[in-house]
């Protein structure tokens, strides 16, 4: 009998590390990109002023997002008519190759507008597979959990999030820290892109052996849905709307405060490249502490309520934390941080849980890859670049947070019109 609950005990832990190790490579490189955005954008986009320069390397760093929506209908295509294994399995291998080629990108000052091109159109097809990754994930951990345990399992894919982003942090932090800003731009830049390719291996291996969760299997005795997408968008619209408009305030407050704030820092305020990517690594750490907590916890009382109050604490606490940022001390600095990723933490915890109880299992994976990466799409990858044409146009930095508290209030109020599903069977 102990023999048999090691097993199980080792399939599931085995289940827990395929499903959400995709979404460290995910996030690993997008995090890298957001905090060496200043030296991209000179190398790739050179200009006299480096705000423009800065602004193009967020462009493509948004463009990318423009093939999720679609990455979402293709993999939610294969996840629900062919099994999340199929799927995730592609996901994975489709990031880890244009994560690595980037790091062997010439520049510009070799091959000119090329160097932009082959950029951009490595970052369009990591997209195309993100599409399909973080959403196939959470489709397949949820469907995997035992009875009451939902959000503490889907909790466990933005656990490999940010695990990617302080993996991310910490990479950049150290480099920061040993290379010279010269050393940088010559070479130090693309150590992180190649070091991707090492995820992805580590992950594939992880994956080769995933099983389909109960959920899933039942749905292939019963019958799979002929065209997942079509069924989606006949039957499911309301539900999709719904999860658009709470996945922006979420969006935005990610790529805001986990992925735009150590080169706003830097590059507006002045502060430390090292100090900058330091607060954010110790911040990430006590992040990923809190996420399977709170997972468990919006099991307990319920996913709105937990959002709920992260969501509120964006709207009422962004201004004070940035008048914090300006201090540009590094315990000022620090302070704020914590406080934001507690806030963000209580999003990334609940929502995969709920997302996952918006949709029934025949078209789960197609509803929410759609859905949220729309959102992803329109407001998240966008955020970095409209925040910094906001500072462009307005000359004013606070401008970064009137945008965040508008998209974390459109968010606050979406919720209430939320059914609360956390005591209910999984659909």
């Amino acid at each position: 009998m102990q023999e048999k609950n090691k097993q199980v005990f080792s399939l599931d832990k085995r289940s827990l590390f395929a499903g959400f190790f995709g979404n460290i490579l995910e996030w690993y490189d997008f995090t890298v990109y957001g905090f060496f955005a200043v030296i991209i954008g000179n190398l790739f986009f050179p200009s006299s002023d480096s705000t423009v320069s800065l602004i193009a390397a967020f462009a493509v760093f948004a463009v990318g997002y423009l093939m999720r929506p679609f990455g979402g209908i293709i993999f939610g295509h294969i996840g629900d008519k062919y099994g999340r294994k199929k799927a995730l399995f592609l996901s994975i291998l489709m990031m880890a190759i244009p994560t690595s080629l980037i790091g062997l990108l010439p520049t510009h000052q070799q091959v000119g507008w090329y160097a932009a091109l082959m950029l951009m159109v490595l970052r369009l097809l990591q997209g195309l597979s993100v599409g399909g990754e973080f959403t196939g994930s959470i489709s397949f951990l949820v469907e995997k959990a035992p009875e009451g345990k939902r959000g503490y399992y889907g909790s466990w894919t933005t656990f490999g999030v940010m695990g990617g982003m302080l993996l991310g942090s910490a990479i950049a932090t150290v480099l920061a820290n040993l290379l010279t800003p010269a050393q940088l731009y010559s070479f130090g830049w693309r150590i992180p892109f190649l070091l991707g390719s090492l995820i992805g291996v580590m992950g594939l291996y992880l994956r080769k052996d995933m099983t389909e969760g109960e959920q899933f299997e039942r749905i292939r005795t019963e019958g799979i849905s002929r065209s997942p997408l079509k069924e989606f968008w006949k039957e499911h619209k309301i539900p999709a709307i719904k999860l658009i408009m709470i996945s922006w305030g979420f969006a935005v407050s990610v790529y805001l405060v986990l992925i735009f704030l150590p080169t706003y820092m830097h590059k507006f305020h002045g502060v430390s490249l090292d100090s900058a990517f330091s607060t954010h690594t110790i911040a990430m750490i006590v992040m990923m502490l809190l996420i399977p907590s709170l997972g468990k916890l919006s099991d307990k009382i319920g996913r709105k309520p937990v959002m709920m109050l992260g969501m509120a604490g964006f709207v009422f606490l962004t201004f004070p934390l940035f008048a914090l940022l300006f201090e540009t001390t590094f315990l000022a600095i620090l302070a704020a941080m914590l406080v934001f990723v507690v806030m963000e933490g209580m999003l990334q915890a609940a929502l995969p849980a709920l997302m996952s109880e918006m949709f029934p299992t025949r078209i789960r994976y197609t509803g929410l890859s759609v859905s949220y990466n729309i959102s992803l799409a329109l407001f998240g990858g966008t955020a970095p670049l409209i925040a910094t044409w906001l500072i462009k146009i307005s000359d004013n930095v606070w401008a970064p947070a009137f945008y965040l508290v508008s998209a974390t209030l459109v968010s606050l109020i979406t919720l209430i019109f939320v059914k609360e599903t956390a005591k209910e069977p999984l659909k």
